[in-house]
């Protein structure tokens, strides 16, 4: 059954391009891994530094995988040392 992973982070202000570049370095990476079947990336009108990631994937073992990916943990630990707290990931399912 496929999931939507939500994952948020806040950045600290004059760190946002910084971040910018490394998620859109992660989702080009993503585009290729196995199960991923889209993803988009919003930040709050009224909060720019909530950044909120929303992918989809085909199952939960898909994106665990993902996220196990070396590559993806490598731009992760530097996409870490930039926010203001760490980065909060919630799976959903279809209801």
């Amino acid at each position: 059954m496929a999931v939507k992973v939500i994952i948020e982070r806040r950045v600290p202000k004059g760190k946002d391009t910084d971040l910018a570049n490394l998620m859109r370095d992660m989702r080009a990476k993503a585009m290729f891994a196995r199960g991923y079947i889209s993803g988009e990336t919003l930040r709050a009108h009224d909060d720019p530094t909530l950044y909120v990631v929303i992918s989809t994937w085909k199952s939960l073992d898909d994106w665990k995988a993902w996220e196990e990916n070396p590559e993806r943990k490598a731009i992760q630990t530097k996409i870490d040392t930039i926010l203001a707290q760490s980065a909060q990931n919630r799976i959903f399912d279809f209801a």
